[in-house]
């Protein structure tokens, strides 16, 4: 497993039909980048409600994946097309869990969350039905938190360190995001888990309307 590419983005205006948002999701690839408790410095994240934070410091996506969409797009995504800071060659053989971590070039990294499609992304891919699309898909991809500050570059060493144990997976909590009625045993295992805060908020939500 290796950093395929390092991918940045500035801020930029985009229409949404009735509103104009500012955002970063369209990201190249650069040389080289440090990754900070954050994200990747000089890094844009323009909607902080949603992106971002010590939670969801660094998005990484991989070639596997987009090597997958290749077939349902007439052709593979560029690194970065997704939005992704790290572009890896792959995530492993086995399902990624909530609290397992990568040691990144110089970095340390733990997942936390999936990516949960949205207008924004939607219009960065051109097609309106996207956001059921890619979650259709169940090919999030990962944020991760960063426990060790340090430099990324392509070509880096990436290892998968299983710090998850026996935790949900990542798809698991993407699947949690759409089912009407997920089990309260699945919700209790979230909330045990370290996930991202953003998340935790609506799996407590979802657990008080199933406790109810």
């Amino acid at each position: 497993m290796r950093v395929d590419s390092v991918n940045a983005g500035r801020a930029e205006l985009m229409d949404l039909g009735r509103r104009t948002v500012t955002t970063g999701i369209r990201k190249t690839p650069v040389e080289r980048g440090y990754v900070d408790t954050l994200g990747l410095v000089d890094d844009v994240v323009a909607d902080k409600k949603h992106h971002g934070g010590p939670d969801q410091a660094i998005y990484l996506y991989s070639t596997e994946d987009y090597a997958w969409w290749a077939d349902e797009l007439a052709g593979q995504p560029e690194p970065g097309t997704f939005g992704e800071n790290l572009t890896l060659s792959s995530f492993g053989a086995e399902p990624v869990r909530i609290g397992d971590r990568f040691q990144v070039g110089a970095a340390l990294l733990e997942a936390t969350a999936p990516r949960i499609p949205c207008s924004v992304f939607a219009k960065r891919m051109g097609e309106p039905r996207w956001v059921k699309r890619f979650a259709a898909a169940r090919r999030p991809g990962i944020y991760a938190r960063v426990l060790e500050p340090g430099e990324v570059a392509a070509g880096d060493p990436v290892e998968r360190l299983d710090g998850g144990g026996e935790q949900p997976t990542i798809v698991e909590l993407m699947d949690v995001w759409y089912d009407p009625e997920p089990s309260a045993e699945l919700l209790e295992r979230l909330l045990a888990s370290p996930l991202a805060e953003r998340a935790r908020v609506d799996v407590e939500r979802k657990l008080a309307r199933v406790a109810a």
